[in-house]
């Protein structure tokens, strides 16, 4: 064991930071001391304890906040009354993130996060040295992935891979990003306005005689475009503060080095992915984004928790001309990419077809049953297409359904609304599962799933025949499989 004076402190800048941060935790509490002392009329000592209490926090999280790491070990104490003594073999490390807020790149200090593919989700689980100095945070990064690599290995020049373009903001109002930003900002801004007492001034008789004289066909239209002006502005602006910047690069020698990610224009993140913990990559196309001749690109690490996907990703929503040559970088070959996928025959197709017609089919009947058909009136229309629209979208999907052994990787396609396409190096295959439901077995399919050493990382050939199945599964782990088979 090392030495208890091994054990350092993190950067005595994090004495700005931490009272800061425990004071905007505390606010709601120091507005009930602002509200309490000012009804009792002792604001002035009231207020100091409110202040002080949540300062005084924040220090002593600093003094009693420390690391090391060892030839074998990475650990972190932290906590007074509820110590945390959080400790991890070198080998268990995946991923090395550092990120830096504005306050952190005000003050030259940076957050490590070492990713070691646990599964816990709670946050006093994590190896976060949330307070380096900006310049050792790297070279910790470096030594933690290239621990053991030949000196020449770990020095080898950055290979720039990707770029940001500014031009793809344009697929930013593609994905749901947008939505996601609207429904918050309208959550906030109804909120403020609640508390403020905004909507006890508003007299409903009102607003019904001001609109009374507008056109629905004119309102609606204009409504669904600011919506969607709204939308698509908050989806680029959200795109833009998180991948401004995007630069992808590798380091060291081919399939024996690291993919390092940099991106981020408020709070900048840095990512390292160690070449071994690579096993393969999931192209996503998104409806929007497929039709727009978009996608984007993440990787398959093995031992990476589920709760991490962001830590995996290769490229943001750009052209699919460029999220295919990144990926083929990744994997090393592009046939995984290209191959042309065995189909999963017309049972799986009538599967689809019957997963989405017959929902949609008692949605419709329900409506009219309860409302009536001539009580329906225009929106009938609206209704009825929903029958349509989801054959498109069985149509869609049945012709997405796909899977190939090419080259040592295990390939599977589905989606049509999130079309995805996954490609797993076979060494990376702990695993075979083979699940099908009461209305699969009445079919002969099964669902296939390639599992890998990290969390929810997985690769799921969907509705695949009993057959086929099996047969994939022999061809890529013959000595794993034979036991099982009935010969």
């Amino acid at each position: 064991m090392t030495p208890e004076e091994d054990w350092q402190r993190l950067d005595p800048r994090m004495l700005l930071v931490y009272p800061v941060r425990e004071l905007v935790r505390f606010l709601p509490v120091l507005v009930g001391i602002f509200i309490a002392g000012t009804a009792s009329g002792r604001t002035d000592w009231w207020h100091g304890i409110g202040i002080l209490f949540p300062m005084a926090l924040g220090v002593l999280r600093y003094f009693t906040t420390d690391y090391r790491i060892t030839e074998t070990r990475v650990e972190l104490r932290r906590g007074l009354l509820d110590r945390h003594h959080l400790s991890t073999p070198l080998d268990r490390v995946r991923t090395v993130d550092v990120t830096a807020s504005l306050t952190h790149r005000a003050l030259g200090v940076a957050t490590v996060r070492i990713g070691t593919g646990t599964a816990s989700k709670d946050d006093e689980d994590n190896l976060d040295l949330d307070g380096l100095p900006a310049a050792r945070a790297r070279t910790l990064r470096t030594e933690l992935l290239h621990r053991g690599a030949a000196p020449a290995e770990a020095v080898a020049a950055d290979r720039v891979v990707l770029r940001f373009d500014p031009a793809w903001v344009r697929f930013a109002p593609l994905t749901t990003t947008g939505l996601v930003l609207a429904g918050a900002t309208l959550g906030v801004a109804a909120q403020s306005i609640n508390v403020v007492g905004g909507f006890q001034r508003i007299d409903p008789r009102e607003v019904v005689d001001s609109t009374a004289g507008w056109s629905i066909a004119l309102a609606v239209p204009i409504g669904l475009v600011l919506l969607l002006a709204a939308v698509s502005a908050l989806a680029i602006g959200g795109y833009v503060v998180s991948n401004w910047g995007f630069t992808l690069t590798h380091t060291g020698p081919e399939r024996r080095g690291a993919w390092h990610l940099r991106r981020g224009l408020l709070t900048t993140r840095e990512t390292t992915l160690d070449d071994e913990r690579v096993s393969g990559v999931t192209t996503a196309a998104p409806l929007g984004l497929r039709l727009a001749g978009g996608g984007r690109v993440s990787a398959i690490v093995t031992g990476l928790g589920g709760d991490s996907s962001g830590s995996s990703l290769l490229a943001p929503p750009a052209p699919r001309a460029v999220v295919e040559r990144v990926a083929a970088e990744v994997l090393g070959t592009s046939a995984p990419l290209d191959a042309a996928l065995v189909g999963h025959g017309p049972r799986a197709v009538r599967r689809r077809y019957t997963r989405a017609l017959v929902p949609t089919a008692v949605g419709v009947a329900t409506v009219v049953l309860l409302v009536g058909l001539d009580q329906v009136g225009v929106w009938s229309l609206v209704v009825i297409a929903t029958l349509p629209l989801a054959a498109l979208l069985a149509r869609d999907r049945a012709a997405a359904l796909g899977h190939a052994l090419v080259e040592g990787h295990v390939v599977a396609r589905s989606g049509s609304l999130d079309r995805r396409r996954d490609a797993l190096a076979v060494p990376g295959v702990i695993g075979w599962n083979l699940r099908s439901s009461w209305f699969q077995r009445r079919a002969g399919l099964t669902t296939l799933v390639a599992t890998t050493a990290g969390g929810r990382q997985s690769v799921t050939v969907l509705d695949v025949p009993d057959g086929a199945a099996l047969e994939l599964a022999h061809r890529a782990m013959p000595d794993l499989v034979e036991q099982f088979l009935d010969r």
